[in-house]
């Protein structure tokens, strides 16, 4: 698919998805800088070695073309030249030099052309050259052929000189019609909020005061979006004459943001966005003016307009055979560091007090921090590099010598045993990301509480961080439904993300979401549909981990009023704690006296907010904070206490009561246990029922109550004399009345 750049006509690049950006590399264009012998296989194969992603290896008209994936901090390898660069280094090759010597007239550029940097914390150079009298035409055959094969179409003999230039050394550059520029003077300053431009796609679009702009004459005119795209003003046409030939470094970060504030990606925000080499400017001018003199005729004027505000100095970086040895593992001779950091253009100077020995330990090279290298800032960086050309697979595998033993976090082992449990019951781990959009993040955020915004988000779908896990796994849900998957039970242990104040909150949280059948049909029983009792049956396997859940009626707006409740962890200290079995199942069960602290909540999902979704099934939601959970499962184990099997035997009472509708199964306990008896093991809810022989109002819960005694076998007399009490309590307490005994 033909893609014309920059600042040719048509100039939108439709990324697809990756790593990084693709460049087709043309064989016979690297073997004019670097003369490589090897088949165009093993020069993919030898790039992709030394960490050049590689996508294929096409034979077409023009010779072989290579579909490189190139890192985005990279930008050198987004040429030909500095693709050759690394094939100098890996095959041990001289690179030669690109040497463009136009022949200039007497008249000087600087007369014919001002240039002004007025923003220069967004332009750190400006380099500007005219040619006059040249002639536009369409392009020869040759160039044609290699832009075509680069994936650009051809425009003008002019257009194409630039983008040939951007492919060769990796430095985008634009053409003026230098007669359309006015008071012949250009520049660059920042975009006024609000200031609107047609580009060179047709398009009118409107800027604001982060971005910056090149303008002409008084600087009222903004004729081109600095290091994106020019302006439709001032575009070279087949009548253009004079040429005023731009050739400039753009801030990256600036770059960056206006490609993504006007969804503009072009070749050249591309390579400007991920930090192009300033001190190419020059050359890549020089190179395009030398070109458009071959193919264009005219007279280029003397010397070049070069105001250059962000010139810095070159730093140094130091490179240890220690450091080397400590990271890789093994060694690499002499003479192999020095050529491959020389082939790279680190310049390397040994500097140690050993220099004329081989292979010393203490050896040291001070390299030069290259200006297309701008991300080699460490000695870590250096022996990267050194690694990826002289092969990882020369390296052993073998780890490092650890220098202290590793440990476990202390929250490793609550949350496996939370993660077990849940994959026990069914459920599936997820991850998602915590980027979503504002509106379906306020259906779950409480009152009160301020999201935290993002200042950069990547899209308005993607403009906050989440404030609960609700949102991601409510998401989830619709996706598998939406995807024809209706039987869905999912957990996700990640993070909300809040703001109090000016600073920022991370809460580790649980998140639970379940839809469709709780069981599906077999020879022996129906299919059933998850309700929230599975919910909040689920939720106490969890909580059994940490001596039970306590249950309260309430919860937040997205849930259903009727199916929700309100999560509490009871956190007794070591005297609260009763370990018990029941029904194999050893559990901490809590005394009444334990303070109850709130952890979570769980419901269905309100039919409003599941519209929201276009979800047409019931959505069950929970969510829990694990830092007390897991505190308290530690706790919960270290109060443990293994004992004896019971000798004596237990006896069961079951307690067939009418209470009141409202009345929680959790008050039922609460009133038994505030009466203290020993004996008692455990109370279980084994039957309700609404519906005849119940008066209206009312509801019947079938209370059975294990007592057992660790000292002797329990009478009836005993048993009668604490069923009394409890039916006493129960009807002074909750109204209740006693049915059957």
């Amino acid at each position: 698919m033909l893609r014309p750049t920059y600042y040719g006509v048509y100039q939108f690049l439709a990324h697809k998805p990756s790593r990084g950006p693709r460049m087709k590399v043309l064989y016979n264009w690297l073997k004019e800088f670097v003369d490589v012998t090897a088949p165009p296989s093993d020069v993919a194969s030898r790039l992709a070695l030394s960490g050049t992603n590689i996508g294929s290896v096409e034979s077409g008209p023009h010779g072989a073309v290579i579909d490189a994936e190139v890192g985005s901090n990279r930008p050198d390898c987004l040429s030909h030249y500095g693709i050759a660069r690394e094939l100098s280094a890996v095959y041990k090759l001289p690179l030669k030099s690109v040497n463009a010597k136009p022949a200039e007239s007497t008249t000087k550029v600087a007369d014919a052309a001002k240039v002004e940097i007025q923003s220069p914390e967004l332009c750190g150079r400006f380099t500007a050259r005219v040619i006059r009298n040249a002639k536009i035409q369409p392009s020869p055959k040759w160039l044609k052929d290699r832009l075509e094969a680069s994936g650009v179409a051809s425009i003008s003999n002019v257009v194409d000189i630039s983008n040939y230039v951007m492919l060769e050394l990796g430095h985008p550059l634009h053409t003026y019609d230098y007669d359309k520029v006015r008071d012949h003077r250009i520049g660059v300053r920042r975009a006024k909020s609000g200031e609107k431009i047609r580009t060179l796609d047709g398009l009118e679009r409107t800027l604001d005061s982060s971005l910056s702009v090149v303008f002409d004459g008084d600087g009222s005119r903004a004729v081109g979006i600095g290091g994106v795209m020019g302006g439709a003003d001032t575009e070279i046409s087949f009548s253009t004459k004079n040429i005023l030939i731009e050739c400039a470094w753009f801030e990256p970060v600036a770059v960056r943001k206006a490609a993504r504030v006007l969804k503009l990606h072009t070749e050249a925000s591309t390579r400007f966005g991920r930090g192009a080499d300033p001190e190419t400017a020059e050359l890549a001018s020089r190179r395009a003016a030398e070109l458009i003199l071959q193919l264009a005729g005219g007279e280029l004027l003397a010397g070049v307009v070069d105001i250059y505000p962000g010139k810095r100095a070159p730093k140094k970086i130091q490179l240890t055979r220690t450091e080397l040895l400590r990271v890789m593992g093994a060694d690499v001779p002499d003479k192999e560091i020095e050529a491959i950091l020389g082939a790279l253009g680190f310049a390397p100077i040994r500097i140690d007090q050993n220099r004329g020995a081989e292979g010393s330990l203490l050896a040291a090279w001070e390299c030069t921090q290259p200006s297309w290298r701008a991300e080699v800032e460490r000695e870590i960086d250096l022996i990267e590099e050194v690694a990826r050309i002289y092969g990882l697979d020369k390296f052993p595998p073998r780890l490092p010598a650890a220098r202290q033993g590793a440990q476990r976090l202390p929250k490793f082992e609550p949350e496996l045993r939370v993660r077990e449990r849940l994959i026990g019951l069914g459920y599936r781990e997820i991850l998602t990301i915590p980027h979503v959009a504002e509106e379906r993040d306020a259906l779950f955020r409480p009152e009160g509480v301020a999201g935290a915004r993002l200042s950069n988000p990547l899209s308005e779908e993607a403009s906050v961080l989440r404030s609960n896990g609700l949102v991601t796994m409510a998401a989830a849900l619709e996706w598998n439904l939406n995807h024809g998957q209706r039987n869905v039970r999912l957990f996700e242990i990640g993070r909300q993300y809040r703001l109090e104040g000016t600073s920022s909150v991370e809460t580790p949280i649980l998140t639970i979401g379940a839809t469709g059948e709780a069981r599906e049909k077999g020879i022996y029983e129906n299919a059933r549909e998850y309700e929230f009792a599975d919910l909040k049956g689920d939720l106490d396997a969890i909580g059994a981990l940490a001596g039970g859940f306590e249950w309260k009626q309430g919860g937040a707006a997205w849930t259903h009023a009727a199916r929700r409740g309100t999560i509490h962890l009871q956190n007794g200290d070591s005297q609260s704690v009763i370990p018990t079995q029941s029904a194999d199942v050893m559990r901490s069960v809590i005394s009444s006296e334990a303070r109850i602290s709130s952890l979570g909540l769980a419901g269905q999902l309100a039919r409003r907010v599941a519209e929201k979704f276009k979800l047409r099934q019931d959505i069950f939601l929970a969510e829990i904070q694990l830092d007390p959970l897991y505190a308290q499962i530690r706790a919960a184990k270290e109060a443990r206490r293994y004992e004896p099997l019971q000798r004596f035997p237990a006896v069961e009472r079951d307690f067939s009561l009418l209470l009141a509708d409202g009345t929680a199964f959790s008050d039922v306990v609460k009133t038994i246990r505030s009466l203290n008896i020993s004996e008692i093991t455990s109370i279980d809810a084994a039957d309700l029922f609404r519906g005849k022989n119940v008066p209206a109002g009312k509801y019947s819960l079938l209370v059975r109550v294990t007592f057992q005694s660790r000292e002797a076998t329990l009478t009836d007399a005993q048993i009668s004399d604490s069923s009394a009490k409890i039916i006493s309590a129960l009807k002074r307490n909750l109204g209740a009345q006693l049915r059957a005994s």
